[in-house]
């Protein structure tokens, strides 16, 4: 018995989803995906987004946010610090490096990141342009041609 199945039929109807397709695919695989560091997704509003990351240990300079091609990648890396000589009794906070990936939906931008008590928080906003907005398309009474 196959655990396979087809989204074929979600797609009959509709026009330009191929890569939406491809996205449901990756999801459904349930690729083995960190669960380090803990962090919470929001909505705040309509439009309004925020990734809360618990990175504690972590400082500004440790931390790297990027977005390339509707991917938001936050890395965070311990740098050495050779001026303290700290000798741990106990190392009970986590300091590994991470890699973490969210895909963006269309529209989605980064407004603004702040690392603040332990948390990181990154707040996007969805930022729809005029020409994606819903428009009205009127019916008159004379047959329209289509010109190639």
């Amino acid at each position: 018995m196959s655990t396979a199945f087809s989204l074929a039929p979600l797609f009959r109807h509709s026009v330009g989803f191929d890569r939406f397709n491809d996205l449901f695919e990756s999801a459904l695989r349930n690729e083995g995906g960190s669960t380090y560091p803990p962090y919470n997704v929001e909505k705040h509003g309509d439009d309004q987004y925020r990734i809360v990351i618990a990175v504690a240990g972590f400082q500004e300079e440790d931390l790297d946010i990027q977005v390339e091609r509707g991917v938001l990648a936050v890395s965070g890396g311990k740098r050495e610090r050779s001026d303290e000589s700290v000798t741990y009794l106990h190392h009970g906070i986590a300091q590994r490096a991470f890699k973490l990936s969210f895909r963006l939906a269309d529209h989605i931008e980064v407004k603004a990141a702040a690392l603040q008590n332990g948390l990181l928080n990154i707040d996007l906003v969805r930022v729809v342009p005029e020409e994606a907005k819903a428009k009205r398309i009127p019916i008159n009474g004379q047959r329209a041609v289509l010109e190639n």
